[in-house]
């Protein structure tokens, strides 16, 4: 799958969940540029993104990600 249709993908999971359409997401986007994004928030967007994707992400992995960005290259290798 190519990282831009994941983007897009991810990008309607974050606009879901966080109930707010106008979210705009690229691969420089951190939790400081999405009001909504907080510690309760990313919990349901990483489930959220696991059961689209059908994929589980280790903590490690998780922990690693600095932006939008790193997500979607981790998803891109499962």
């Amino acid at each position: 799958m190519e990282k831009n249709q994941i983007l897009a993908e991810v990008q309607e999971i974050f606009r879901e969940v966080l109930d707010n359409e106008e979210i705009v997401l690229n691969n420089v986007t951190t939790a400081d540029d999405v009001e909504e994004w907080d510690s309760l928030t990313h919990i349901q967007l990483i489930v959220a993104i696991e059961k689209h994707f059908k994929i589980k992400f280790t903590s490690k992995e998780i922990l690693s990600w600095q932006n939008v960005g790193e997500m979607i290259d981790c998803i891109a290798t499962k």
